[in-house]
């Protein structure tokens, strides 16, 4: 039985865990909640610079991290929906928006914390409504983030008390770019600013650290949560590079900026000057930091953001674009539908590729043909947005008989992007799933799941190809109905070896099953705008 009054180590790390947990419960929660605000405000980004730093000041109080701000603004660059220039003002936001949670954990509101807790359970456990639920969480996340904080505390004050711990921590005194260091590294382990500043918190409350060691902490946290988006950008494009590196180099600059001599004894002294405690004088340290960094950098903003896309230009392999649209060029509509049914065949194409490259997921253990679907589907996500946007633009402006065309093309190029969608989630995490569990279909089964590739192929092409040729659209729906048929003898296959005992398909029948069942839809997507062009 472990005794917490004496393992102080036990309650450091488990503080630490609690502290996290209830921001990552909190976080989550908030994201239900708010999750339409946060489409509108990924649609005002390009609107203005001051307005995507409220925005990027709006996202990170609402997902209670920087660095899952930054990381969403990384995927979002690599799927090309936003580019560096948009996003300059919303990173600048979210080192704001990330003081929130520092100057909560500054007021000692552990005393209220079971409390808290107790009534946000009880509301959580008797609600039926999905807010109400998350609202409750809302505060369960906090009271378990002052119950770590409290936990912290209290093993920092404990571990202040020991000479060797001391002494230590007073030879950094004279070595501060230790102390940096140190901030930086814990920061990128434990992927949260706010965790790191909480803990330089409690050690400056237990005496072991002054006020000006604790300003290196909060340096160090800025710079270490840019680890986050750097690890997100790790095989993005030029666009995700940008926005992870922009991130980088805005903290790592604010912190040099800090460090110039005169600067951060000032800093110091204005901060001893406002005679506030000493875990607010670290929260507003972390506050005033980045207030006068966004101050430095506003002007900055679109040369900073030319300057690092110089640094990353975008790779050949990333050129990828629609090549037949234009919003402004085609003064008839007539035309312009030709052209977007144009982009919509190339949309198809990749599609296409997608399924006949589906069935590799399954062989073998290499990830490449996963990364090489995912990549697929960021081209056909690109394709679809842009090519919704220019049928909706010229839809108002045309003949009635072009409009209907129009609304038939667009629910096309739309089961397309949910074809490819089933493809790169559906299908890759059950080819995940059986990679992480190693293991194998029976050989009779591997022979029916390349049948019914083989077969969702052949529907899909011809699918595609009754789009452009009506005449083809009964044996589209024939085929899928061959298929349909073909599916069902397959699952009756597959439980007959379920009956057999056979091993293999007793251990992967919820793949094999999952997988025919995701082919059928695939078809059947691909296959439904011909039920309407007969």
């Amino acid at each position: 039985m472990i005794d917490f009054q004496s393992s102080h180590i036990v309650i450091l790390f488990a503080g630490i865990a609690f502290f996290l947990y209830g921001m990552s419960i909190a976080s989550q929660a908030l994201e239900k909640l708010m999750a339409s605000r946060i489409t509108r405000l990924m649609n005002r980004l390009s609107q203005s610079k001051f307005l995507a730093i409220v925005v990027g000041i709006s996202l990170t109080t609402i997902l209670q991290s920087s660095g899952a701000v930054t990381s969403m603004l990384v995927g979002l660059g690599s799927a090309q929906v936003i580019n560096l220039q948009q996003v300059m003002g919303v990173i600048i936001g979210t080192a704001i928006g990330s003081t929130l949670t520092v100057i909560l954990i500054s007021m000692n509101l552990g005393q209220y914390a079971l409390p808290l807790l107790a009534i946000a359970f009880s509301v959580y456990f008797m609600a039926k409504k999905a807010g109400i639920k998350n609202f409750a969480l809302v505060f369960m996340g906090f009271s378990f983030l002052f119950i770590g904080l409290s936990m912290i505390s209290s093993a920092a004050h404990y571990y202040a008390e020991l000479p060797a711990i001391t002494d230590q921590l007073k030879s950094l005194k004279d070595h501060p770019e230790i102390s940096l260091l140190i901030s930086i590294a814990f920061c990128a382990f434990v992927h949260s600013s706010a965790v790191t500043i909480g803990l330089a918190m409690s050690l400056a409350a237990a005496g072991a650290i002054s006020l000006e060691d604790a300003t290196y902490w909060v340096y160090g946290a800025n710079i270490g949560t840019t680890s986050t988006a750097l690890l997100a950008a790790v095989g993005s494009n030029h666009v995700g590079r940008q926005v992870a590196w922009a991130h980088f180099f805005y903290k790592t600059l604010s912190v040099a900026i800090f460090l110039i001599p005169g600067v951060h004894p000032y800093f110091v002294g204005m901060l001893e000057s406002l005679g506030t405690p000493m875990q607010r004088s670290i929260a507003n340290a972390h506050l005033f930091f980045n207030l006068a960094s966004a101050a430095i950098f506003y002007p900055f903003i679109q040369p900073a953001a030319k300057i690092i896309e110089g640094w990353f230009p975008k790779d050949p392999k990333d050129d990828f674009s629609a090549e037949y649209l234009s919003l402004n060029n085609y003064q008839s509509s007539a035309l312009a539908v030709s052209y977007a049914q144009r982009e919509i065949m190339r949309t198809a194409d990749i599609v296409l590729s997608m399924i006949k490259d589906s069935v590799l997921l399954f062989e073998g253990s290499d990830t490449g043909p996963i990364e090489s679907i995912k990549a697929r589907d960021d081209k056909v996500d690109y394709l679809y947005r842009e090519t919704k946007m220019f049928l909706l633009d010229h839809a108002n402006k045309s003949a009635t008989g072009v409009h209907q065309n129009i609304m038939q093309m667009i629910m096309f190029l739309t089961d397309l992007e949910r074809a490819a969608d089933a493809i790169d989630i559906n299908l890759t995490t059950l080819a995940i799933k059986k990679q992480a569990l190693k293991l194998e279909f029976s050989q009779e089964g591997w022979d029916e799941i390349r049948q019914m590739h083989a077969q969702v192929t052949m529907v899909a092409s011809i699918g595609i190809n009754s789009f452009s040729n009506r005449e083809m659209c009964e044996q589209a729906i024939q085929q899928k109905r061959d298929l349909a048929k073909l599916e069902i003898q397959l699952r009756e296959n597959h439980i007959g070896r379920l009956n057999r005992g056979m091993r293999e398909s007793i251990n992967t029948s919820s793949i094999h099953l999952d997988l025919l069942s995701e082919y059928k839809r695939i078809a059947s997507l691909i296959c439904s705008h011909a039920y309407n062009r007969q």
